[in-house]
């Protein structure tokens, strides 16, 4: 019987590159930026390196289909390295790829890299493509913005809430991620809002606005994990351990059957209960110290607070409003600024979440450190369209704990 992954892998190295519009890089150059923080700060060697995953979700724009651009771009000694792609979990894939190997006994030591290089398509958001939930034959008249407007309208009409109160509870999201990302150099947004800023922008798809909608980033994370072992002779103390790793992927529930009333994401809320169950917690509202959520909108997060099992159905708005996941707050969601502002290259996202987990955990992540000692973040992906979607969800925290 399956056991799970909890506190077989340990991550000793993580690095990212500043997000934004990086019109001077090319991917290569993201990848190495990101790279070079994580192998000094892993302490170790290229060669020490067994097996490597790249992650990038729209490759027709810079990488291309193989993963032999992270192999060249890193000088990688002629190891295995397999590139992934699931939509916006693309780099928790990776991740999931590289932990596995360790956890199997395949590898002592693997790398998960993502990467996006997006702005030099002149997109303001994901450029078109033919396949997938986005394709044009399939899905004619959807759009990012206008499905998850029907997400708000389905949410709005469970609950019977009013819609002056979803929408100052989006644009509280909204400026607390501004707010978060205005103290993280390597942000791809910096500037704070204010609420009224946020209700008075121009509508995109109601009742999202301006500022209720991430864009798109260029950049790059990495993340080097290895055994208990392996880190223990390089020195390391006070370790990050992968305490579960779950997926989960819709089947055709949500678009071909009436049972799913378009209020909530199906694979959230069952990825989360497998990741709980996996990472022994029982409590996420007492236990989580830190929350990393796929805000592609700004209700997308206020959802997932839902499908986590940390608000309650229906509660979230309050739980917002009330500062429950502020940077302060009992349970900090988007510490860093989150796909808002921190950015969302979309192969990268995922390690950037955990990268932001892994500095909070080990108190270096400088101005917007987490004053109570973090023991358990989560983070989440959420990749296509609620209707049709693939959730990632990863714990990470100290080993041991």
């Amino acid at each position: 019987m399956a056991k799970g992954i909890k506190d077989k892998v340990v991550i000793i190295g993580m690095g990212c590159s500043k997000f934004g519009e990086r019109w001077d890089k090319e991917a290569d150059n993201l990848m190495v930026e990101a790279y070079t923080e994580a192998i000094a700060d892993a302490g170790i060697d290229t060669k020490q390196i067994d097996a490597a995953w790249l992650a990038t979700a729209i490759e027709e724009q810079h990488v291309g289909k193989s993963a032999t651009p992270l192999a060249v771009a890193l000088r990688l000694p002629f190891i295995p390295v397999t590139r992934v792609e699931n939509y916006c979990a693309s780099g928790t894939e990776a991740f999931r790829g590289a932990v596995y190997a360790v956890a199997s006994g395949a590898a002592d030591v693997a790398l998960a890299l993502g990467v996006e290089k997006l702005k030099d398509t002149g997109y303001g958001g994901l450029p078109q493509r033919g396949r997938g939930p986005l394709n044009d034959m399939t899905n004619p008249n959807a759009s990012a913005p206008g499905s998850f407007a029907q997400l708000a309208a389905a949410y709005r009409a469970k609950h019977k809430i009013e819609a002056k109160d979803l929408k100052g509870a989006m644009a509280h999201i909204s400026v607390k991620s501004h707010d978060n990302g205005s103290r993280n150099p390597k942000a791809h947004l910096r500037n704070k809002i204010t609420v009224d800023t946020v209700l008075n922008a121009p509508t995109v798809a109601e009742p999202l606005g301006l500022f209720d909608c991430c864009g798109v980033s260029d950049g790059a994370a990495c993340a080097i994990v290895a055994t208990p072992e392996v880190a223990r002779s390089l020195g390391k103390k006070d370790m990050i351990s992968i305490k579960a790793l779950q997926v989960a992927v819709s089947n055709g529930l949500e678009a071909q059957h009436n049972s799913w009333d378009g209020s909530y994401f199906a694979t959230t809320r069952i990825a989360s209960k497998r990741a709980y169950a996996e990472a022994g917690i029982d409590k996420p509202r007492d236990q989580l110290s830190l929350i990393e959520v796929h805000d592609c909108f700004s209700v997308t997060e206020l959802v997932t607070m839902e499908d986590l099992h940390i608000s309650p159905e229906g509660g979230a708005i309050k739980d917002v409003l009330d500062g429950f996941y502020d940077s302060d707050g009992k349970v900090p969601c988007q510490i860093d600024g989150g796909l808002k502002c921190f950015g969302h290259p979309i192969g990268a996202s995922g390690l950037r979440m955990i990268y932001e987990m892994y500095l909070q955990m080990q108190g270096r992540a400088g101005e917007r450190q987490r004053k109570q000692e973090p023991v358990f973040g989560l983070t989440h992906n959420l990749g296509g369209f609620p209707q049709r979607n693939v959730c990632a969800i990863s714990i990470v925290g100290k080993y041991g704990a």
